[in-house]
């Protein structure tokens, strides 16, 4: 059993320890040697395609990173699963595209719009995700009886 001043020295030990760790952690994480945000690829053709998803709202259906809605497919790394000229084509479409039965607006975009989101996609899918890449993101976590078990 601690006595009352071994206790109180025992509390202000640990919790000194415990914020240097904290403090050591905090450093180390936002030091450059960690930094995985592949900031320094970012060009304006990257901007613009960010810029065209939030305008378009892509966020309201698709996911990128795991962020956003669960309606459509998961875009992080859609370059390296369906390739440039399948997404082009897509984001190009003057009409209603429906995969799956679920129906994607026809946003008809011009070339350039089209290379810019295709920019902005190939620059999330450089991104060093620690393993994120490997879910199986083919179907909408909603859709649990065509999910692969």
């Amino acid at each position: 059993m601690l006595s009352k001043k071994q206790a109180k020295a025992f509390f202000l030990a640990g919790s000194l320890v415990t914020f240097f760790i904290f403090i050591g952690l905090t450093v180390f994480s936002l030091s450059k040697s960690q930094d995985q945000s592949n900031s320094e690829n970012i060009t304006a053709e990257v901007a613009r395609g960010k810029h065209i998803w939030e305008k378009n709202n892509c966020m309201g259906c698709h996911t990128i990173m795991g962020e956003g809605a669960y309606y459509a497919p998961e875009l992080t790394n859609v370059i390296e699963r369906r390739g440039e000229v399948y997404v082009k084509t897509v984001l190009m479409s003057k009409t209603p595209w429906a995969p799956r039965g679920r129906k994607m607006v026809a946003y008809a975009m011009s070339e350039q719009d089209a290379n810019d989101v295709i920019a902005f996609f190939k620059w999330i899918g450089d991104i060093n995700l620690n393993g994120f890449e490997k879910v199986d993101r083919t179907v909408s976590p909603l859709a649990k009886d065509k999910m692969k078990n």
